[in-house]
């Protein structure tokens, strides 16, 4: 039977159409078999620490694709050290999106290298997610609509501070030990914020280098002041130093440490758990040698922690933070279905709803949409007990301690 040259071109533009069709749901990034995906780590430097993130995540998207990847698809996770310098992030993120040809950047770390990036990632509409730092600057859908941050902001874990304080602590004498870099700032603005009219009981305040040799030192001054709460902004390995320090002094204020220098394993016990015992902080991750968690430990977690150690991963804290960040990802991979291009990225990244990934804490859950991208607003305020961490009241809301300073 022959064909006509009219069903023949009837078929010819139905092809035609599929095929734009097919690459509209596909951008760059993406075939029938992977997803290609970029990212940013300090793997060495002064910040070599944090470069465990990255390690965290690459352990779990090993585990995604060994069960099959996404709709049949497995993840290519290309990461490159980029020392934390914002210069070194601006060339290698070109390269991940004009060489290795990326779907999107993802997870990130640290607030300079990825307001670097963040002009060339829009102009290009490449997404921007999920990146490690709690720059609230970072998250501003009006004028940068393809970067959306995950954790809270460093300036609401202050301000929650702040609350804690005067709740639990009014009229007592303030001391802060702070890193100097934007973190660190950014914290500490916070606390002052928070505090208000009574922020003038910030007896004392230091900014150090994170390589500060002369924390000794610092803590002599503060305790000098006689002020009877102690807040610590800073790397991990100087939150068990001055935790121990002081101790050392026969100095026990309250102590409250930033979330990401909380960790049992890392912080508390080096620290000395005796010496450590009190200590608060406000999270929305499990603390993976917290034993509360022990019995939650699936055969998921096991094969993961397995790879994220064989790849030289250390910290606990950074394993959590990387496994959380990588799941909620994976979400919103699922969630985009067959239409993998960047707009349908966005879009579902920025329809979350009460979701919740297996590391954050009961009652944390992860909410976007168009003009909210800040996908966790919740902190829980928790206390060291010399064992586990207790919690302290109800889940946070920070949007509330936000509006509730301005």
């Amino acid at each position: 039977m022959g064909i006509s040259l009219r069903t023949l071109l009837a078929v010819f533009v139905a092809l035609a159409s599929l095929g734009a069709v097919t690459q509209k749901l596909r951008d760059q990034g993406v075939t029938d078999s992977e997803i290609r995906i970029g990212n940013l780590m300090p793997y060495s430097g002064g910040l070599e620490i944090f470069g465990q993130i990255g390690k965290a995540e690459a352990a779990y998207f090993d585990a995604i694709n060994e069960r099959g990847g996404i709709n049949g698809r497995k993840i290519r996770f290309i990461s490159y050290d980029d020392l934390s310098d914002a210069s070194n992030a601006i060339d290698l993120t070109r390269i991940l999106v004009e060489i290795d040809n990326v779907l999107l950047m993802f997870g990130s770390f640290g607030t300079q290298g990825n307001l670097a990036v963040r002009k060339y990632l829009n102009e290009r509409q490449v997404p921007q997610l999920f990146f490690a730092s709690g720059d609230q600057h970072l998250s501003e859908p009006s004028q940068y609509p393809w970067t959306m941050g995950w954790q809270p902001s460093f300036r609401e874990e202050g301000r929650i501070y702040a609350n804690y304080i005067q709740a639990f602590y009014p009229g007592k004498k303030i001391v802060a030990l702070w890193q100097n870099d934007n973190f660190g700032r950014e914290l500490f603005k916070g606390l002052e914020q928070g505090l208000g009219d009574v922020a003038k009981n910030i007896r004392v305040d230091i900014a150090y280098d994170a390589a500060d040799q002369h924390l000794e030192g610092h803590v002599s001054i503060l305790k000098r002041s006689g002020a009877e709460v102690f807040v610590f902004a800073g790397m991990p390995e100087n939150a068990a130093k001055v935790i121990r320090i002081a101790a050392e002094h026969d100095w026990h204020p309250v102590f409250i440490v930033n979330q990401m220098s909380s960790s049992i394993e890392t912080v508390l016990k080096p620290a000395g758990l005796q010496n450590a015992t009190g200590v608060v902080t406000a999270t929305f991750l499990k603390d993976a040698s917290d034993p509360a968690w022990k019995d939650e430990r699936t055969a998921n977690w096991r094969v993961f922690v397995d790879k994220y150690t064989t790849a030289g991963g250390k910290d606990d804290n950074a394993a959590v933070y990387g496994y959380a960040a990588a799941e909620t990802l994976v979400q919103v991979l699922r969630q985009c279905g067959n239409d993998l291009s960047r707009e349908n990225v966005m879009k579902q990244a920025a329809a979350l709803s009460d979701y919740q990934a297996s590391a954050l804490l009961p009652g944390i859950k992860i909410n976007t949409g168009p003009w909210d991208f800040k996908p966790i607003e919740q902190l829980r305020l928790v206390q060291f007990d010399g064992r586990t961490w207790q919690p302290i009241g109800d889940v946070l809301e920070t949007a509330f301690a936000d509006a509730n300073r301005k």
